[in-house]
């Protein structure tokens, strides 16, 4: 089977050098065909495709229009594994396994004790979107970890969804096309201490990657440029 593409949405930002890393980390560990990059497109990024998207909405509202454009896309691969740029593959792997995080129900009732706002309503709103659809315990698929996406299957979720001010584009599409998969914590890191996972899979919020023990730990594992680096050029 052909290698996927990575499909990875940017918003619009100066250097980003967790993006940086993480194609370092895709180039070791994650065979793949082409890298898409969707929205913003860095200086210093060479050998991508590049979709220019106009981003004037919220984060949420920019990455699903970003990943709509990808899927509208004629050259984008009818297979390919959705990305983001915080995304860090730390082992090799064969093919990508599908992921996902539990049910929808147990991960709503972690952030409502912790957060509120709007990617919490667009995780209750989904979840009962699928409920309406038949879907009565749908899995939460917002892990920060690719996932593979077939075109059609994405296109049509995204429009069953369109009408959500904050659609969970992953949840929405692996739940309507029986994805299925193992279950996982998710891999985020919030902070600067030393405890964060050591498996295959890593990502960090920008304070914790610039400043912290887990950022560290990848820069020092790839220290190697990748072939879409502009050589000298940071």
């Amino acid at each position: 089977m052909e290698a996927p593409d990575l499909v990875v949405p940017v918003r619009e930002t100066a250097v980003n050098e967790q993006l940086r890393y993480a194609l370092r980390t895709w180039t070791a560990n994650l065979p793949h065909r082409k890298v898409w990059v969707v929205g913003y497109r860095p200086k210093w990024l060479r050998g991508v495709e590049h979709i220019q998207t106009a981003q004037p909405g919220t984060k949420y509202q920019n990455t699903t229009a970003a990943v709509r454009s990808a899927c509208e896309h004629p050259d984008v691969a009818d297979r390919f594994l959705l990305m983001n740029d915080d995304f860090f593959v730390m082992q090799r792997q064969t093919e990508m396994p599908v992921l996902h995080r539990g049910p929808v129900r147990e991960v709503e009732r972690y952030y409502s004790t912790r957060a509120s706002g709007k990617y919490l309503t667009g995780m209750r709103e989904t979840r009962d979107l699928l409920v309406g659809l038949g879907h009565d315990d749908p899995l939460s698929y917002e892990l920060h970890v690719p996932l593979p996406v077939e075109k059609a299957g994405m296109l049509e979720a995204l429009n069953v969804g369109r009408h959500l001010a904050v659609v969970h584009k992953r949840t929405l599409y692996a739940t309507l096309s029986g994805l299925g998969g193992e279950r996982i914590e998710d891999v985020k890191v919030l902070h600067r201490g030393p405890r964060f996972p050591h498996g295959p899979w890593l990502s960090t919020m920008p304070d914790a990657f610039s400043n912290g023990m887990a950022g560290r730990h990848i820069r020092t594992a790839f220290v190697q440029p990748s072939p879409y680096e502009v050589a000298g050029r940071r």
